[in-house]
């Protein structure tokens, strides 16, 4: 995979989370987007952008990864990407319901470090 062509669209409000993953995600020659909430993150896919991926928080002021998943559906804004949840939150009815939104991945931020997430990402999008 040719990941200096893959474009990601990071979601998070915690600002230091955020640029962490950007530097890893960029490292890895990944192009990257960031929004500090939900609706930052319809604002950036309104401009325009297809990302192959998002990654977001479930946890959010405002449009939380819930709300950001059925605005998704909803708007079909998402064109195939790949929606990868990272979130602290483990309750396992919370996990299944974000599965049930139609997300492709559910990672524990407590329990994967950010190159396992950047893996995991990779991943996702080689297998298409």
């Amino acid at each position: 995979m040719d990941d200096a062509k893959k474009v990601i669209l990071l979601v998070d409000d915690d600002a230091f989370l955020l640029d962490m993953y950007t530097a890893k995600f960029e490292e890895e020659g990944f192009i990257v987007h960031q929004a500090s909430n939900g609706d930052a993150a319809l604002e950036v896919l309104h401009s325009g952008l297809q990302p192959d991926a998002i990654v977001f928080d479930m946890v959010m002021p405002g449009i939380d990864g819930e709300k950001l998943l059925k605005a998704l559906h909803e708007e079909r804004s998402i064109r195939g990407a790949k929606l990868i949840a990272l979130s602290n939150q483990s309750d396992p009815a919370v996990m299944e319901k974000s599965k049930d939104l139609g997300i492709d991945k559910y990672i524990v931020k407590a329990k994967s470090i950010p190159s396992e997430v950047v893996s995991e990402v990779r991943r996702l999008l080689t297998k298409g």
